[in-house]
């Protein structure tokens, strides 16, 4: 039996569930702001709580890598990081993008569809990528100014679904393309990262905990 504690935290939801063999068992989520330091431990305990496990039972945690907010990446990075070292359990890596676009993917039949997770990266940036029906990548992660060249390559003979928090401003830009489809109110939960973190748990896909970073994929830029 595998327990898998999963946090995401790469932008304004703050989310947290637990999982038994693959299967959701409870969940804690709040998109509230960057209201993280506040919730995440409390959201822990209580999806433990509610499973009538203790951290002690865990066998591995999985966090949301990103990309996302430096901040908010930070926290749950900490937060697994602190936990699998004084549980002496695995760290698990989940690419934000990824299992956002899975939420999408699986809803879907049409082989040729791409799908197309956008998270705001500030400004006119958006991090994004494209997975195919499978959740295989086919362009990779990166933050992009999105024009009306962008995926026109892909949007000749693919319809491409847009979603997340980043894809409402790129929406004017590219919703004129017939194969462009856009989906709102798309947002990370914790429960959709459970099918990966326990793909990767039974290959003992771990992070080295000591050395791992969340994926920024920019520099971090202080404002005031």
């Amino acid at each position: 039996m595998a327990i898998l504690l999963h946090l995401e935290t790469a932008t304004t939801v703050c989310s947290v569930s637990l999982s038994v063999d693959g299967q959701l068992q409870a969940i804690e989520e709040l998109n509230d702001g960057f209201t993280h330091a506040e919730n995440l431990v409390s959201f822990c305990n209580s999806v433990l709580k509610k499973s009538n496990f203790s951290f002690t039972d865990l066998h591995a945690v999985a966090v949301s890598k990103g990309p996302g907010s430096y901040t908010g990446l930070r926290i749950g990075v900490s937060a697994a990081k602190g936990f699998c070292y004084a549980l002496n359990i695995p760290l698990i890596a989940i690419n934000t993008l990824q299992h956002i676009a899975m939420q999408i993917s699986s809803l879907h039949e049409n082989e040729n569809a791409l799908f197309c997770p956008m998270l705001d990266a500030r400004r006119m940036e958006v991090y994004c990528a494209l997975y195919d029906i499978n959740n295989k990548e086919v362009r990779k992660t990166a933050a992009e100014i999105i024009d009306e060249n962008s995926f026109s390559e892909e949007l000749k003979n693919n319809q491409i679904y847009f979603f997340g928090d980043g894809a409402d401003k790129c929406k004017t830009t590219l919703e004129k393309n017939v194969n462009a489809i856009f989906i709102d109110n798309i947002f990370p939960s914790s429960k959709n990262m459970i099918a990966l973190a326990e793909k990767k748990y039974n290959a003992q896909d771990f992070e080295n905990t000591a050395y791992f970073e969340p994926f920024y994929l920019k520099d971090f830029l202080a404002g005031k």
